[in-house]
């Protein structure tokens, strides 16, 4: 996500929360810049998280490669972040993505971790707020069966609900 796209989709998931993340929990699956990899230099998931922690929200973390440290490490650098103990407060890192789903009143998808294709939303639906809402920034998920579940779903531009289907090409224009 280039910078433009990064305030964007935050602001997304601010006006969807009713205009405030204060107060409220919001699950960010996968910090590594791409999936992969333990990689965060320049990873989106730096500025979303920072920018929701500055509108007050709390923020549970999970990523399958990316330390706890490393994580700390990016969100209390003193080029990006006056507070360190607020951060600290504020943020919680998870074992796996269902427990730091639990409770959330959104999802946050950052990086295009396979794993996150995979999770089971129907278990991750009934453990959090409602309305539940999932922001994929990434345009990986299956968002039909996401809003069949009962999930509010907003991406990052657009994406085919459905692939289209193959052309045949014929050298008779009748056909």
């Amino acid at each position: 996500m280039n910078e433009y796209q990064k305030s964007r989709f935050t602001a997304k998931v601010i006006q969807a929360l009713f205009n405030t993340v204060s107060g409220k929990k919001v699950a960010l699956l996968g910090f590594a810049f791409k999936k992969n990899t333990g990689d965060t230099r320049e990873s989106p998931a730096i500025h979303v998280a920072k920018t929701l922690l500055d509108e007050g929200a709390s923020i549970n973390i999970y990523d399958p490669k990316v330390e706890e440290s490393q994580i700390y490490y990016d969100l209390t650098h003193p080029s990006i972040c006056e507070s360190p103990e607020s951060v600290r407060k504020s943020v919680k890192i998870f074992e796996d993505a269902y427990s730091a789903t639990a409770g959330a009143h959104a999802v946050v998808v950052c990086t295009e971790w396979d794993e996150f294709i995979g999770l089971d939303y129907n278990r991750i639906y009934k453990g959090m707020m409602k309305p539940a809402y999932v922001f994929d920034g990434r345009k990986i998920l299956d968002h039909e069966r996401l809003v069949d579940i009962g999930f509010h779903v907003q991406t990052i531009g657009k994406r085919l609900a459905r692939p289209l289907a193959p052309r045949c090409w014929s050298s008779n224009p009748t056909v």
